[in-house]
């Protein structure tokens, strides 16, 4: 059978289709044990932050890429609802700033990164730079990039180099203690227009919609070979990627969640064990509390 970690990690880009993973796939759960299912998981996951938190050795770095209307934000909210909010850091990208196009496209999210001990989550991350502005590639412009005058000169080289520093940055980050999840949210088409109906027809989730939502949809081929290629070039041994079915939210929380506690465990966590002289100080802080 496989773990549901396994089943859903592309390691390595060659051979990886995007038509090959079915995006309302559920591994024989079943919705109504869901709750409790996701409840365990998020338990255990809590213990073992505790530990990354002691050991202070590793961060894990979590990212979330995904079609609008796939379910990043309430991912996010229910997979670490049970952690310790002073572990983690969430950070949402938006469009960049005049400061972050003054610098390199991995410069905003280098200064994201957790700290030693932490989980940071970024909702949306640098693969917009392979994504968003490979089917709009005008964005780039706004880099004022060496040799890049017009869009004639984005070309493929320009995208080579481009996976290429991606993989160097995720690269350098892992060798460095930082251990990269990346997700990505696979919705069909036919569900991302129920939910954006959904929120069109409910009044409390109009905020939701954008109109630009539609425009970005009719995109919808473009941004799907986007994807597929992105994974493609970036997916390595030590930077998985995970395409996780998106059209059941219950079962996407369930596969983000057993995902992140399987990493966890195989960093075989453990709380710091005192050196000889420090222990013999907590014993006699021990004997001077207990004669209050």
């Amino acid at each position: 059978m496989g773990s549901i970690t396994d089943k859903f990690k592309v390691s390595k880009g060659k051979g990886f289709s995007l038509k090959d993973h079915d995006p309302a796939y559920a591994d024989g759960f079943k919705k109504e044990d869901a709750d409790e299912i996701l409840k365990d998981l998020i338990a255990e996951t809590a213990d073992l932050q505790t530990e990354l938190y002691a050991a202070n050795r590793y961060s894990l770095l979590i990212i979330f890429q995904a079609m609008d209307a796939a379910g990043k934000d309430s991912a996010i909210a229910h997979t670490m609802s049970g952690l310790n909010p002073q572990g983690c850091q969430v950070y949402s990208f938006k469009q960049p700033s005049t400061e972050d196009y003054a610098h390199d496209f991995l410069w905003r999210h280098y200064k994201a990164l957790p700290e030693s001990g932490r989980i940071g989550i970024h909702n949306r991350s640098h693969y917009e730079n392979v994504l968003v502005t490979k089917v709009h590639p005008d964005f780039l412009l706004n880099e004022h990039l060496p040799n890049v005058n017009s869009l004639k000169d984005i070309d493929e080289e320009f995208w080579n180099r481009r996976y290429e520093s991606i993989r160097s940055f995720e690269k350098h980050l892992t060798e460095n203690g930082t251990v990269i999840i990346k997700f990505f949210l696979n919705v069909s088409k036919a569900e991302q227009k129920e939910r954006f109906l959904k929120r069109i027809d409910d009044a409390k989730k109009n905020w939701k919609f954008s109109a630009s939502d539609i425009e970005e949809r009719k995109r919808w081929g473009d941004y799907m070979k986007a994807y597929q290629q992105a994974i493609e070039e970036t997916a390595t041994k030590e930077c998985p990627w995970y395409v996780i079915p998106a059209d059941k939210k219950w079962f996407t929380r369930i596969a983000i969640s057993t995902i992140i506690l399987e990493t966890l465990r195989e960093l075989k966590l453990k709380y710091p064990v005192l050196p000889k002289e420090e222990k013999d100080r907590l014993d006699e802080a021990k004997k001077e509390l207990e004669k209050e």
